[in-house]
């Protein structure tokens, strides 16, 4: 019963804080003069999807979603216009065979229906799979080495 208890209260505390971080859609008009220069340098060649806005830690971040080449990259970037996080979709096959390997196992006979990589502040720090199964749809993370991670990226 303790258990139980426990397990609601952590539930009922998180809810407040799921909303919090739940992105709020904006124009590219809304966005700051150092956040649009970022968005300028990082999609040279891209076809701009969207712009969100939420709060990270207390801070408020920004994001834009772009297609390129082919491909998806979301963008983090923070009011005065750090490139935080890199998210670009890459190809299964291009991954080296440990990631491939350490995803396939982590998606328990899930369909892998697309990987990304993160970067943050330049350096690749996981690949995420989204994956499929029936009409369950789950997110799966590995280091870059195919290694689990401590804490999700």
């Amino acid at each position: 019963m303790k258990l139980r208890t426990h397990i609601l209260a952590t539930t009922i505390l998180t809810l407040p804080l799921c909303a919090v971080a739940q992105e709020k859609k904006l124009d590219r008009s809304a966005l700051p003069p150092a956040v649009e220069h970022t968005v300028q340098q990082q999609s040279q060649g891209a076809t701009i999807k969207g712009f969100s806005t939420e709060r990270e830690h207390g801070k408020k971040v920004y994001e834009a979603e772009m297609i390129v080449n082919g491909h998806t990259k979301d963008i983090g970037i923070d009011a005065d216009g750090t490139l935080n996080e890199v998210e670009e979709e890459v190809a299964f096959d291009s991954l080296p065979q440990g990631v491939q390997s350490a995803l396939t196992a982590k998606a328990v006979g899930a369909k892998i229906v697309k990987v990304e990589s993160l970067t943050k502040k330049d350096k690749l720090v996981a690949y995420e799979a989204s994956t499929l199964k029936g009409t369950k749809k789950c997110e799966i993370q590995v280091g870059p080495d195919g290694k689990s991670l401590a804490h999700e990226q």
